[in-house]
């Protein structure tokens, strides 16, 4: 029984691992909602982004967001901006700090949110002056400044001075990034001062509405075509690729479940080992009641009543230890649910149903097709000749 209660067990956690996991993702993804559309640069199809791949596109850049912003061009669309970003050290007296520097647009907040908890955020001029501003996440003002104030305080960001214009308001991890971690700056700041590049990393942008996303992604794809001077309106030659956040979960979901259900899958051929184990023993065990078998057959015993007596009890076994395995399993991905609770995870304790079915279905199965040959060997056994059996 053990093969199949670690098998067995090793699905059941997979597949939860896979539930939680999924469920924490997702509800990442959700937290920056629905109504959110983003354009990255360079053509990608169905698959990850080429810039996740580690590849540099420098095909948009900022006079593209001016131009998504203009209502006539794309109507849904309540408010878009630019990003570029990079890491930088950041120093004040004798503190040093290593960060992520955000360069975005001055309406970072209508499309983004978060909230100041000191200070204020940089305005258009300043963006468009190349201003030497910054506004800090509250992690970056603590390992800064302490209980310090930071507003009006001027500090080097790899040794240029900056003035801290705001404190933003602890607003902690949201879809994998840690928000108190950064520093926020205008983007044209970052492109020239910092960077030293014309291009934007992403644009992201705001709509009026879910229901008006499909709209809102073919307004943003005809703006910037014009804007590229691409003439291909089929979106083949396109050198963008657009994504509504709607779009990421539901891709997000596919890609998550079938990697439970292959990992589940790969975990269910250890159950193949339990299998042959049960095979062995079970031809072990016709071999030791022989004379039992023989007894039973010479007292009226059919073969179909012997064979079904050894089918019966190897799927017994591997029944009980299915159940056995099911409870290790879901004992195991609780603890791992907790374990990664107690670590700040928001990691929920799913155990699928689809699961527990395949591993009792599957447990089952191995009882019948292992058992099969014992049981079809001790039913053609000679009563005679196993009566005589030593």
């Amino acid at each position: 029984m053990l093969g199949i209660i670690i098998g067995v067990a090793a699905v059941i956690v997979i597949m939860a691992i896979g539930a939680g996991a999924q469920s924490l993702i997702l509800s990442q993804l959700e937290s920056f909602g629905t109504d959110l559309v983003g354009v990255l640069p360079g053509k990608s199809e169905d698959g990850p982004p080429v810039t996740l791949m580690g590849i540099s596109i420098t095909t948009l850049t900022y006079d593209d967001v001016d131009e998504l912003n203009k209502p006539k061009n794309v109507p849904h669309l309540l408010s878009a901006i630019g990003y570029s970003n990079g890491q930088a050290t950041l120093n004040w007296r004798a503190y040093e700090y290593s960060t992520s520097v955000n360069g975005v647009g001055y309406n970072y907040q209508e499309v983004e949110g978060g909230e100041l908890a000191d200070g204020r955020f940089f305005t258009a001029s300043e963006q468009k002056g190349l201003a030497r501003v910054v506004v800090l996440g509250q992690t970056v003002k603590q390992e800064l400044f302490g209980d310090n104030s930071a507003i009006g305080q001027n500090i080097k960001i790899n040794k240029r001075a900056f003035e801290v214009i705001g404190v933003m308001k602890e607003r902690g991890t949201v879809a994998f990034q840690d928000y108190d971690d950064m520093v926020f700056m205008p983007v044209t700041t970052v492109q020239k001062i910092i960077l030293g590049v014309n291009h934007l990393n992403m644009i992201r942008g705001k709509i009026d509405d879910e229901a008006n996303l499909e709209q809102t992604i073919e307004d943003i794809a005809a703006t910037l075509r014009a804007n590229h001077d691409i003439k291909d309106q089929s979106g083949a030659s396109d050198d963008f690729t657009i994504r509504g956040s709607a779009q990421a979960l539901e891709m997000l979901g596919t890609i998550t479940d079938g990697l439970s259900y292959f990992l589940a899958a790969m975990a269910a051929l250890s159950l193949l080992v339990g299998g042959i184990g049960i095979m062995n023993i079970m031809l072990i065990r016709v071999a030791e009641r022989t004379r039992e078998i023989g007894l039973r057959k010479a007292v009226g015993a059919t073969t179909q009543a012997v064979m079904s007596q050894f089918l019966v009890e190897s799927v017994a076994i591997t029944f009980t230890g299915g159940i056995i395995g099911i409870i290790v399993g879901s004992l195991l991905a609780f603890l791992i649910a907790i374990t990664a609770q107690y670590l700040g995870y928001d990691w929920p304790f799913i155990v699928p149903l689809s699961g527990i079915a395949l591993a009792v279905t599957v447990s089952i199965a191995i009882g019948l097709i292992f058992g099969l040959y014992p049981a079809k060997r001790a039913s053609k056994l000679n009563p005679i000749e196993a009566l005589r059996y030593e």
